[in-house]
């Protein structure tokens, strides 16, 4: 998409959070208001076209562009959050990081069986994140519709754990 506004925003800060890493700032486009609600609506339109009926956020930055999706879409927002920040009784399920393990849980009730639902987040790098919450999803009886991504670091394959499920990157590194 040539005409993406966040395409020319998104910074590269190297050995960010450790040596070797070249991260992707998304701070700029949520200090753009055009580029950020652009990037929300076309992050909603997908959802749309994929029959949602809620939009699952990933924390932190799922939250982010998840709730404006959700608005739009005039459907429920519900948080995947890590273990230990949900108050309510909740399920849980852990995913792989490079060095251990990480876990992420969301309400019983977060869904209705047979509901749609659509996990978005800013970033697709290895995947983990986003099958946790696919599981989690599906646990509560939910049908993953789809997910949507700011950006995908294709290099990283994150998309080889999500293959059952339809995929909206806007942009690629």
């Amino acid at each position: 998409m040539s005409d993406l506004l966040a395409r020319d925003l998104i910074r590269d800060v190297p050995d960010f959070p450790k040596p070797g890493i070249l991260f992707k700032d998304i701070t700029p486009v949520l200090e753009d208001p055009a580029a950020f609600q652009q990037v929300c609506h076309l992050i909603a339109q997908d959802a749309k076209a994929k029959g949602a009926e809620a939009v699952i956020g990933i924390e932190s930055r799922g939250f982010i562009f998840g709730v404006p999706v959700a608005l739009e879409l005039g459907v429920p927002f519900v948080m995947a959050r890590k273990l230990g920040k949900l108050p309510y009784d909740r399920i849980t399920e852990e995913y792989a990081l490079e060095y251990g393990t990480n876990t992420v849980e969301m309400h019983v009730d977060a869904l209705k069986p047979g509901q749609k639902a659509y996990i978005v987040d800013d970033l697709l790098a290895t995947g983990g994140t986003a099958a946790a919450a696919a599981r989690l999803v599906e646990r509560l009886g939910g049908v993953v519709c789809g997910l949507g991504f700011l950006i995908e670091l294709t290099f990283l394959e994150g998309r080889e754990n999500l293959l059952e499920y339809p995929i909206c990157a806007l942009m690629d590194f």
